[in-house]
C-alpha cells in the first residue's frame, strides 16, 4: 500500500491530487481531522499554484477531445460512473462520515445514491437537450448548446460528494473538463470520485481533483486565464474573493451563498406538520444552506407551536453519527463551533432567551438551540450561523409575516405553512427567495432551478439551468436562399 494512502474503516483513499489522469503528490500536506473524535484520519497533499497551473494544463490539453465526443458516448460514461457510485455507495458513506461528521443511515439510504442520480439525471438530460427551430422572416434559427472549456468547481463540507456531483455531472455532460478543489474539511470523497471515474473510462484529464487551502490554491485557479466556467458554493466573502478573481478575465461565475431563510406557520395551517418541518432544520447539525432557521409564526398559535416543538426537540438524540439511533452528529471543525457559540452567547448578552440549547456540549456538538425574544435586527436573526440554532418570532398578520421573511439580506430559500391555497399563492408570489416550499421541505428535483436571490446567490443551475450556466448558448441563423446546387 502506498504511503499516501489513508485507510478509514478499511476503506483505501489516495490523498494525493489527480491531475492528467495521474496521482500527485504535493512536498506538503495538510491533517484531515474528523469531527467526530477530533482524531487525525490522515496528512492531504497541500496543493499550490504549481498544482493548481497543472490541472487548468490537464483540463485544456483534454477539453478538445472531449468536447468532440458525442452526446451518447458522453451520456454513457457519466452513467458508467454512477454505477460506480452505486457498488461503492457502502464506501463512500462511510468515508464521508468519517470525514464531514453528517449521519450514517443518511448517507448509506439519501446522499450517495443522489450522487449516482446526479451522474444519470445530467446524462439523460444530455441527449434530449433541444430547442424548436424557429422562423424569423423566412429565416431558420438553431440553438445549440456548446461546451464552454475548463471549469472550476469550488464545493463545501457540508455535503461533499453531493455538492461536488451537482457541478461536475453537468459539467461533464456538457462537454467541458473540470478541476474540482473539494474543501479542506472534507476532501476524502472527491478522491474517491476520481478512481471511480478513471475506472468508468473518463479520459485523463478530464476530471481533475486538486486538494488544499483556498488562499494556497483557490486564488490560483479563479484567477487563471484558461478558465472558462467557475461554480462555487459556499460563503459570501469567499464568493466576493472568487468575484474579484474573476472579473480579471470575465470568467463567468454561478455562486450559490448563504442563507437565512424563513419558515413561515399560519394559525390556519397544519401546526404537527409545522412542528415536524421547523424540527427537520437541526438536519445534519444545522450546516445545510437552505435551514428555516428563522421561524415565524402567527401570534394566537405561537404559545402551542412552542410548546410542541420543544417537546419534539428535546427527544432527539445527538451523538455519533455511526449509530442509527442518532439524530444529531457533530459539528464540523472547532473553529466551526467557535463561530456557533459566539453567535448564541451574544444573542444571549443582547437579551435573547434560550428556550432550549444555548451552550456546547462534549468535544465538537453544539445542543440544538431555539432563541426568543430577539428582534428584527439581530445579529442571531440577520447573519447565517451555520449551526443547530434556531430562532422564533412572532406575527399579527399576513403583511408582518411577509416583512419578516424578507428581512434580510438574503434569499436563499422558504418555508410556508398554511391551510388557505389562496394565502399561500399570495404570500410565495411576495417571498424573495429561489426557492418555496409549501407545506414540506427540501422536496427537491434536478429539473428545477436552483440558485439564491441577493447575498445568497448569483444565477441558476438545473435542468437545461445548468447547460445554459456550462456552455456557450449559440443561435444559427440560416437565409432559406444562397445554397449552390451540388447536384
Amino acid at each position: 500500500m502506498s504511503q499516501h494512502t489513508i485507510t478509514v474503516a478499511g476503506v483505501a483513499v489516495d490523498a494525493r491530487h489527480w491531475i492528467g489522469g495521474e496521482r500527485v503528490a504535493s512536498t506538503r500536506t495538510f491533517p484531515d481531522v474528523s469531527p467526530i473524535d477530533g482524531s487525525t484520519i490522515g496528512e492531504i497533499s497541500r496543493g499550490t499554484a504549481t498544482e493548481a497551473a497543472a490541472a487548468v494544463a490537464a483540463a485544456k490539453a483534454a477539453f478538445p477531445a472531449w468536447a468532440a465526443t458525442s452526446r451518447a458516448e458522453r451520456a454513457r460514461i457519466l452513467h458508467a460512473i454512477a454505477d460506480g457510485v452505486e457498488k461503492r455507495i457502502e464506501e463512500l458513506a462511510i468515508v464521508e462520515t468519517t470525514d464531514n461528521g453528517a449521519l450514517l443511515r443518511s448517507h448509506r439510504r439519501g446522499v450517495m445514491p443522489r450522487v449516482a442520480h446526479n451522474f444519470r439525471f445530467f446524462a439523460d438530460w444530455l441527449l434530449q437537450l433541444d430547442h424548436e427551430d424557429f422562423d424569423t422572416r423566412g429565416h431558420t434559427n438553431h440553438v445549440s448548446w456548446d461546451p464552454a472549456g475548463p471549469c472550476v468547481l469550488i464545493t463545501p463540507w457540508n455535503a461533499p460528494l453531493m455538492l461536488a456531483t451537482w457541478k461536475v455531472a453537468p459539467a461533464l455532460a456538457a462537454g467541458n473538463t473540470v478541476v474540482l478543489k473539494p474543501a479542506e474539511w472534507s476532501p476524502l470523497t472527491a478522491s474517491l470520485l476520481a478512481d471511480i471515474a478513471a475506472e468508468a473510462g473518463l479520459p485523463a484529464g478530464v476530471l481533475n481533483v486538486v486538494q488544499g487551502y483556498g488562499s494556497e490554491i483557490g486564488d490560483a485557479l479563479t484567477s487563471h486565464p484558461d478558465v472558462r466556467r467557475i461554480s462555487f458554493t459556499g460563503s459570501v466573502p469567499t464568493a466576493k474573493r472568487i468575484a474579484e478573481s474573476a472579473a480579471a478575465h470575465l470568467t463567468p461565475l454561478s455562486l450559490e451563498l448563504g442563507g437565512k431563510s424563513p419558515l413561515l406557520v399560519f394559525a390556519d395551517g397544519d401546526l404537527d406538520l409545522a412542528v415536524d418541518l421547523a424540527v427537520e432544520q437541526y438536519d445534519n447539525a444545522g450546516q445545510v444552506c437552505l435551514a428555516g432557521t428563522r421561524l415565524l409564526v402567527e401570534e394566537p398559535v405561537a404559545e402551542e407551536f412552542t410548546r410542541r416543538f420543544v417537546e419534539r426537540a428535546s427527544a432527539l438524540k445527538q451523538g455519533d453519527p455511526r449509530d442509527e439511533a442518532t439524530d444529531i452528529g457533530p459539528n464540523i471543525h472547532p473553529r466551526q463551533l467557535e463561530k456557533i457559540d459566539g453567535f448564541v452567547q451574544r444573542a444571549l448578552a443582547a437579551g435573547a432567551r434560550a428556550v432550549i440549547g444555548g451552550h456546547r456540549k462534549e468535544d465538537q456538538y453544539y445542543a440544538p438551540t431555539l432563541l426568543t425574544d430577539v428582534a428584527p435586527d439581530a445579529e442571531i436573526v440577520q447573519e447565517e450561523v451555520f449551526g443547530p440554532v434556531l430562532t422564533l418570532q412572532t406575527f399579527t398578520d399576513e403583511e408582518e409575516a411577509v416583512r419578516l421573511a424578507n428581512g434580510t439580506r438574503f434569499g436563499l430559500a422558504a418555508t410556508v405553512v398554511t391551510g388557505d391555497p389562496e394565502r399561500a399563492e399570495r404570500v410565495t408570489a411576495r417571498l424573495v427567495a429561489g426557492t418555496v416550499w409549501v407545506n414540506c421541505f427540501f422536496v427537491r428535483d434536478l429539473q428545477a432551478p436552483f440558485g439564491g436571490s441577493r447575498l445568497s446567490g448569483v444565477g441558476r443551475e438545473g435542468g437545461t439551468w445548468s447547460f445554459d450556466f456550462y456552455c456557450d448558448v449559440k443561435n444559427t441563423v440560416t437565409a432559406p436562399k444562397g445554397w449552390k446546387d451540388h447536384g
